[in-house]
């Protein structure tokens, strides 16, 4: 990711922030689109801006902004059209899953599920479905989106410039994805124990 990235920025120029913007916002905004790769995407774009190629602080506006437009973009759709038309589209179980969050978490699942990849992306489709309080979902939509984008571009820009990160950042992003899966699967575990009981 971080070559085609560099190669883009290269090729592109100033035109990567749009293209990162609309990353951000399709994986938060379109709930059958959960798969896109926010977190590595966001500590590689604090990487690259440790480097001078990029600002941290024009990226942490835009993708902020991506973030909370996406999020309140799917939160309409599932006030308005509900499960029922996007069902074809989500793995039943995942819809499930980030339902039983909600049902654990209740409104602070928004700000959790923003560093919980597939959940990030049905958290708020779940919110519109259910009628949450939309200036309930907003305050905590913009709390998450902010806090989500701030923590991950400003590791990789503070730690983005360290030697031993820069010659193994494919391995670190496979750490981040591997520890942004670790929530995820110990909620499914403990979703299957409580099936067993």
């Amino acid at each position: 990711m971080d070559a085609y990235l560099s190669t883009f920025i290269q090729g592109y120029g100033d035109f990567v922030y749009v293209m990162l913007f609309l990353i951000i916002f399709v994986e938060t905004g379109f709930v059958f689109i959960p798969f896109l790769p926010g977190d590595s995407l966001l500590f590689i774009s604090g990487a690259f801006a440790a480097t001078g190629i990029l600002n941290p602080y024009i990226l942490f506006l835009l993708l902020s902004l991506a973030a909370i437009l996406g999020d309140t973009v799917n939160y309409w759709m599932g006030h308005y059209f509900g499960e029922k038309v996007f069902i074809k589209f989500i793995k039943r179980e995942h819809l499930e899953r980030t339902k039983s969050f909600f049902h654990d978490y209740g409104k602070k699942t928004i700000v959790l599920a923003r560093f919980i990849p597939i959940v990030r992306t049905l958290a708020p489709f779940v919110a519109g479905v259910g009628k949450m309080n939309y200036p309930a979902f907003l305050t905590y939509n913009v709390v998450g989106g902010v806090a989500w984008v701030a923590i991950f571009v400003f590791s990789g820009f503070y730690f983005g410039a360290i030697p031993f990160v820069k010659d193994n950042l494919t391995v670190i992003i496979l750490l981040i994805i591997a520890a942004s899966l670790i929530p995820a699967i110990l909620e499914f575990c403990r979703h299957g124990n409580r099936k067993k009981m």
